[in-house]
């Protein structure tokens, strides 16, 4: 082989240029989604300012509904902690949960229990699957339903007298046949009585729209609110929040533990609510698309591996140099087997066209045994061992062997 002049060294490595250019697809898609959730964050949070709150005058709060109830003689209390909700519950109050679903494990299990015993009026808005099955326990929900005017279509004092109202949302169904259920949407009501112990009793409410200052002078959304909300002289507007203390922490009440054995569905006794446990549903469910999405964005820009594709070194280089490359390799590897068998078939293969036998036929030992006896002294177990042997023991036998090799195919050349 000719010798050249090899070039100077260069680098593999990606340059900044090439990053930038692979990378910047997903770059851009991930600024974009993060541009597009700080936009949907700041419209939702301009338009649901004061959800539900009674203190609060826009569209979407409440303070309409919690000015007739006090020009009725009802007082409203603002509770913004499970304890402050848990402790004025009674049997003169009607404690109405905006927001059932943000509340935790515990911070259920301690509203479930102080509600029982409180013989007093609960109003859920809206709870989710696992929520109403904790707060009631038996219901079960039906998917959610767009919100529109709907006929009470049941014999509830309440429902009759307003009449037509915005309902709709999530259904629920309750296994009690002395359940109330109203304002069916699809076969399934919207609004839902359970008879609690005593003169108590839970009401779910599939949607909160008919409280919103924007709706309650349409249909009969005020005389429900009115009459739902102020059937007792005391009515404690919970406004549950992830700020509220007792979300993250286990002060050892008789409401956070089971001292009774109540498993309370299933759960353990002194049940720890859990980081998970603080955040919303939607918004794991959320996280788990973007990590599906992630996943097939990487496999669609994945690096497709073809079959390899021989190419031309950029130069020459001696093959000695070659030999000694390889050999430091098996070195390197303790791969004497291989060593002591790369040296094999190039020697038989040479041998073989020394003494008359094909390429294809020079590996075999029936064939070129025979042929190579007949041109040497060596006997016919030596020479089998020879070419077509074991593996060298150590790196002494492997060198020996390729002496003996050498030896053999002189021997060949000159008979």
């Amino acid at each position: 082989m000719t010798t050249a002049t090899a070039p100077s060294p260069t680098s593999t490595a990606a340059t900044p240029r090439q990053v930038w250019k692979r990378a910047r697809g997903l770059l851009i898609a991930l600024l974009i989604l993060v541009i597009a959730g700080v936009t949907f964050a700041a419209v939702r949070s301009g338009t649901n300012h004061g959800h539900l709150d009674p203190r609060s005058a826009d569209p979407k709060g409440s303070r309409a509904a919690a000015e007739l109830l006090k020009a009725r003689g009802i007082s409203v209390t603002v509770a913004t902690t499970l304890d402050e909700a848990t402790t004025a519950a009674g049997p003169d109050t009607t404690l109405l949960v905006t927001g059932p679903n943000l509340l935790t494990s515990a911070q259920l299990r301690r509203l479930h229990e102080a509600t029982t015993a409180s013989t007093g009026r609960t109003v859920l808005i809206a709870p989710g699957p696992a929520t109403a099955s904790r707060l009631s326990p038996g219901v079960r929900t039906e998917p959610h339903r767009p919100v529109s005017p709907l006929p009470p279509s049941c014999a509830f004092p309440a429902a009759r007298s307003a009449g037509t109202a915005d309902m709709g949302g999530v259904r629920y169904t309750a296994p009690d046949s002395t359940a109330i259920a109203c304002y069916p949407s699809d076969g399934a009501p919207s609004l839902l009585i359970l008879k609690d112990r005593g003169d108590g009793d839970t009401v779910l409410l599939g949607s909160p729209d008919f409280l919103h200052n924007e709706r309650l002078d349409q249909q009969g959304n005020a005389s429900l609110a009115l009459q739902l909300l102020g059937s007792r002289p005391h009515l404690v507007w919970y406004l549950p929040s992830l700020a509220d203390p007792s979300a993250t922490s286990d002060d050892g009440s008789p409401e956070d533990n089971d001292t009774n054995g109540d498993t309370n569905g299933g759960e353990a006794s002194g049940e720890e609510s859990g980081f998970l446990d603080l955040i919303p549903s939607g918004w794991l469910w959320g996280t788990l698309q973007l990590m599906l999405a992630a996943v097939l964005a990487a496999i669609w820009r994945g690096r497709r591996l073809g079959p390899l594709v021989m190419e031309r070194l950029p130069v020459s280089i001696r093959a000695s140099e070659s030999a000694e490359g390889r050999a430091g390799l098996y070195r390197k590897a303790d791969a004497r087997d291989r060593a002591a068998e790369s040296l094999r078939a190039a020697a038989r293969t040479r041998i073989a066209r020394l003494v008359g036998v094909t390429t294809r036929e020079a590996h075999t030992s029936d064939v070129l045994l025979p042929a190579v006896s007949a041109r040497t002294t060596t006997t016919g177990d030596d020479l089998s061992t020879l070419l077509f042997g074991p593996a060298p023991a150590d790196d002494a036998a492997l060198v020996l062997l390729a002496e003996h090799l050498d030896t053999l195919e002189r021997e060949v050349r000159t008979s």
